[in-house]
């Protein structure tokens, strides 16, 4: 995949936080910090399971209140890079409750939506501070993808009790 592809169909996103690099760390890699910020504002995480370790599982549930009830959303992946508090690489696709894909008809997602996705998450120590540099390989920049992204970064920073971020 060319530069240019990733830039066509990859939401990246730069910030940065003030707050540590370890902070920052914890809160990607620890289960119930991770289920705390993680989601598009209104989305509540249920499950968070994260093996943090490259070839470990990861299983996201997900809740979101509708107008017609709660609807769950899942996401399974494997840790494919872990490097500590300097990058994270995983992979991502929709799944069921026990991390199943369901077949491609059932998903709901758009012709074309790839089946598995891969998020990159590099952190920098700027003296005290982090820049957080995220990708999102197989979610187009202008997509509710790239926006629920920048709703679940505005969480984080919330959480790191940082409420003045820098966003690029």
């Amino acid at each position: 995949m060319t530069e240019d592809d990733v830039a066509h169909d990859a939401v990246v996103i730069e910030r940065s936080f003030a707050a540590p690099v370890e902070l920052l760390w914890r809160l990607w890699t620890e289960p119930e910090h991770f289920a705390a910020w993680y989601g598009p504002a209104g989305a509540r995480v249920v499950v968070a399971k994260m093996d943090v370790r490259v070839g470990g599982a990861r299983l996201v549930g997900m809740e979101v209140d509708t107008p017609g009830g709660p609807v769950q959303m899942w996401f399974a992946g494997e840790y494919r890079e872990v490097a500590a508090h300097r990058r994270i690489v995983y992979t991502e696709s929709l799944s069921d409750a026990e991390g199943n894909a369901p077949p491609l008809d059932e998903r709901g997602m758009p012709h074309g939506h790839p089946t598995t996705t891969e998020v990159t998450v590099e952190f920098s120590d700027l003296d005290g501070r982090t820049k957080l540099v995220l990708t999102h390989v197989g979610i187009p920049a202008d997509s509710p993808g790239a926006a629920g992204w920048a709703m679940a970064l505005d969480k984080l920073a919330a959480h790191a009790g940082d409420r003045n971020t820098h966003q690029n």
